[in-house]
């Protein structure tokens, strides 16, 4: 059986509509993560869920509550769910069909709505902070720094920004309105939402010739476009590895993450129902290029993965805040009436073997306010690789 794929998780749901809408919609910049195994029967990428250690599903008795549940006339996924919460498995999660084939988009690296990115301004108000190209919000003319007012008439001002967010996402091929501002001109624009690409790798060429490569998040392809980044990387050139606010995402685009950095060897291990497993980097890495990880609290799962593996190699210095301290894992369960349920059934570990799980990762040099220009500072320190 391949190694796990590790996803981004939801916290346990506390009320249906919006927040669902958020956990899935914007599970790449908030929740928890999550790390989950294939299905015993196939290979199909599924979630992989992370949390701290505690009590396990029985995935047979799960079945059979909704099971029961169905053939009462009842929801199997809300039977599941309650069984779940009882169970004292903290992460443990429960989707039905459309929730969680909004998940698997999200972590294709894509996801339904608007193409545009809310934040919250200096005065207090909404704003746009970004505008992917190509959207519908590009086309429609909207730009970064425009306020906005209200969604579907309703004002957006008193609400967390992760709501809106959520707000904006939706179905393909329904309608959303905006009222807007700019310059003290307001305006209302019917948008269309439409199937939008995320951008989980960024690259930045630094001053001195370095680069920082910025991973969002371990959606599929951003591997790869890591080792694309580290290969075009000027001759020599220092890389600052950002993995701040990253929230997890697929095993196996963490393994090809870190494999851009090292030439073979362990990456981490990990226990399912008592049998250990390993996973391996790729060789062919490139191991003489300096490197800094910049983490902190919002490091978790698949990337603090990553950050140990390149921190007990050798490969990187680490410079942030302690990581969140995910390690545990998850695998999903189809279950009567086509919900799927995430279950924990193990832990990784470090290749020093290390726990992740509830602990973190202590970075090597602490550092919370500027830990960027410090991280830069070692960086320069570092030299040019040979």
């Amino acid at each position: 059986m391949p190694g796990p794929d590790l996803r981004l998780p939801r916290p346990r749901r506390i009320r249906r509509g919006a927040a669902l809408t958020l956990v899935f919609a914007a599970v790449l910049a908030t929740g928890a993560a999550t790390n989950t195994l294939p299905r015993d029967e196939d290979a199909e990428p599924r979630p992989l869920a992370v949390r701290p250690a505690g009590s396990t599903v029985d995935r047979e008795d799960l079945a059979r509550a909704a099971a029961e549940a169905v053939a009462d006339g009842k929801s199997g996924t809300e039977a599941a769910e309650e069984f779940v919460s009882r169970s004292g498995d903290r992460w443990g999660s429960v989707y039905d069909e459309r929730e969680y084939e909004s998940f698997r988009q999200a972590l294709d690296g894509r996801y339904t709505g608007v193409g545009l990115w809310a934040r919250r301004s200096g005065d207090g108000r909404v704003e746009v902070a970004r505008v992917q190209d190509g959207g519908p919000a590009d086309r429609a003319g909207i730009r970064a720094g425009d306020r906005l007012r209200a969604i579907d008439g309703e004002a957006v001002d008193r609400r967390p920004v992760t709501e809106v967010v959520a707000l904006l996402r939706g179905r393909e091929r329904t309608s959303v309105a905006l009222g807007l501002e700019r310059a003290g001109r307001s305006w209302t624009r019917s948008l269309t939402r439409a199937t939008v690409a995320t951008e989980s790798v960024t690259v930045e060429h630094l001053h001195g010739g370095a680069v920082m490569i910025k991973i969002a998040a371990f959606t599929k392809g951003s591997g790869a476009r890591v080792r694309e980044a580290v290969r075009g990387a000027p001759h020599g050139a220092g890389v600052l590895l950002d993995l701040r606010g990253n929230p997890g995402g697929l095993v196996t685009e963490a393994v090809t993450a870190a494999s851009a950095f090292l030439d073979g060897g362990l990456v981490a291990t990990y226990d399912l129902r008592g049998e250990q497993q390993a996973l391996y980097a790729e060789p062919g890495g490139d191991t003489e290029r300096p490197l800094v990880a910049l983490v902190d609290g919002g490091t978790m799962s698949a990337a603090e993965l990553v950050t140990g593996a390149l921190q007990d190699r050798g490969r990187a210095v680490t410079v942030g805040s302690r990581t969140f301290g995910k390690g545990s894992v998850q695998m999903p369960s189809e279950l009567p009436g086509g919900s799927v349920a995430e279950l924990t059934v193990g832990h990784y570990r470090t290749p020093a073997g290390h726990s992740v799980d509830g602990a973190g990762i202590t970075p090597d040099l602490p550092a919370d306010e500027g830990a960027e220009e410090q991280a830069r500072t070692v960086l320069g320190g570092l030299g040019t690789g040979s």
